[in-house]
């Protein structure tokens, strides 16, 4: 079936959803926040030194709250700052004890202390979760004719609302990127990258836009048995259970602006548009199985894309995720991709992989976050696997410097890179390594509840020789330099277990 993009009457009654939802959103800002004692700017590192007394960190993306607490419990709530610190404003957790801290993107797991910045808003039985992040971006890469300059913003903001149902509860999220319109129509420069298509042809060094609309979804648990919970996710635009935790989400990436050269191999199902997820789950292991339209996204990034008859789930996955303790989750996973790429579409993909994340206490304010991922694609028309490997890590020092750095192999193909295949005995697969550093400084509050950092990363490649005609080096690589925007507080693990209370 050929792909079309959304009825005008579809865009036009989701763009309304969208700006009721704002107008809700902005009214209960406007009623939770007191006038008479508005938070204020402390210092920075006093700032950190409370997250650090609550826990140090949140989950990301997640959309389980639990159930509602007691009325003078909630009245206390909205009578004091959003992001005052207090450990009364703490993140509910859901079924079986397990807190929001856990959730990353989609249905998948971090570990429970993992951090995140977010702003929590009760309204009525609900809890409201502002979350997201905004960079705005120097980016120059270089390689020859192939590297290039500009100025993007690269971001995205989540809304996810949490309310008791029957025994479980139900979460509503959603999240949206300006990418289209700060990037531009083709993303932002990132030599070496590859992945989706621009006006018939490959995109290639350069790292496409995401979405208007990433993430669509409801989402229910409810306990089954003692110790036993099911989950049922269910998305018009979502991820199903496929990979890691998606760069934009993983802690030990918060501090890059760029995705990684393996975001193809790894996470690039993050947004897909139709999924419907169903899992079963203990305190620590869970087991999930994904039904989903397996196409990636257009080059149109502000349509949600069906087919002539609406999403078509051709795609299946299944992930296994055990966290044997709050600083740790691993997971495995395999998916088959019906026919994903539009230059390719006679071509199905098996993916696979497994990742390990580990989040911890460093120091008395700092966060250590790291992450090992491999991934790898089978395609129907080559029986080798193509394979990737990434390790990351984010080092907040002391809740106001932050190292970073990650390090990737991944082999892509001429077709990847939109070169001519070499000539025999040249290998038809190009392995190459890269390598990024950066340093970011939060310098203050933009609004008691948006903090500002300035930050910087230097990315440097490796490729074969076979390559170096094309990029004039054989060590390409890019800068960037940027100012980030994300809300204030930060919601730790201590805090979240204050919050375990499921009724």
């Amino acid at each position: 079936m050929s792909r079309r993009h959304t009825p005008v009457v579809v865009r036009r009654s989701v763009s309304r959803a969208l700006f009721a939802l704002a107008i809700v959103s902005a009214r209960s800002v406007a009623g939770q926040s007191p006038a008479s004692t508005p938070p204020a700017a402390a210092d920075t590192a006093q700032d950190s030194a409370a997250d650090a007394a609550h826990g140090g960190g949140t989950a990301r993306g997640g959309a389980l709250g639990g159930a509602q607490g007691s009325a003078p419990a909630m009245a206390a709530m909205a009578e004091m700052p959003a992001d005052s610190g207090s450990p009364t404003m703490h993140m509910r957790a859901g079924p079986l004890g397990i807190g929001m801290t856990r959730q990353g993107s989609g249905t998948s797991w971090l570990p429970d202390g993992a951090p995140m910045h977010a702003q929590l808003i009760p309204i009525g039985g609900w809890q409201l979760m502002i979350h997201g992040v905004e960079f705005g971006a120097y980016d120059q890469q270089f390689g020859g004719s192939r590297g290039a300059t500009q100025l993007v913003g690269i971001g995205w903001l989540m809304g996810a609302a949490t309310h008791a149902l029957g025994d479980g509860q139900l979460g509503l999220r959603g999240m949206f990127s300006a990418d289209p319109w700060t990037t531009s129509p083709r993303g932002y420069p990132l030599i070496l990258q590859s992945g989706e298509a621009f006006n018939g042809t490959p995109l290639h060094d350069r790292q496409h836009p995401h979405n208007l609309f990433m993430e669509l979804a409801a989402i229910y648990d409810t306990p089954i048995a003692h110790g036993l919970a099911v989950q049922v996710y269910a998305a018009p635009v979502g991820e199903p259970a496929v990979g890691p935790v998606a760069f934009p989400h993983r802690p030990s990436a918060q501090s890059d602006p760029f995705a990684p050269l393996s975001h193809h191999w790894q996470d690039a199902t993050h947004i897909s548009f139709g999924v419907a997820t169903v899992g079963i789950y203990t305190h620590d292991i869970k087991l999930e199985s994904s039904f989903f339209n397996g196409h990636e996204p257009d080059q149109h990034r502000s349509d949600i894309e069906y087919d002539d008859h609406g999403p078509v789930l051709d795609s299946y996955s299944g992930r296994l995720t055990v966290n044997p303790d709050a600083g740790w989750s691993v997971s495995t996973w395999y998916a088959y991709l019906h026919r994903p790429e539009q230059l390719e579409p006679t071509v199905s993909q098996h993916r696979l992989g497994a990742s390990v994340l580990n989040d911890r206490a460093f120091g008395s304010r700092g966060r250590w976050s790291s992450a090992l991922i491999y991934g790898a694609n089978l395609y129907s028309n080559d029986p080798r696997l193509s394979n990737s490997a990434l390790v990351e890590s984010n080092l907040d020092l002391d809740g106001a410097n932050t190292v970073f750095g990650r390090l990737e192999y991944v082999a892509k193909s001429p077709a990847d890179l939109f070169v001519d295949t070499p000539p025999p005995p040249a290998a038809d697969r190009f392995n190459i390594g890269s390598a990024s550093i950066g340093y970011a400084r939060v310098i203050g509050r933009l609004t008691p509840y948006l903090t500002t950092s300035i930050g910087a990363v230097l990315t440097l490649d490796a490729i074969p020789q076979t390559l170096a005609a094309t990029y004039h080096t054989r060590t390409p690589g890019g800068i960037g330099v940027y100012l980030r925007i994300r809300p204030a507080h930060s919601h730790g693990a201590d805090e979240m277990s204050a919050g375990m209370t499921m009724r």
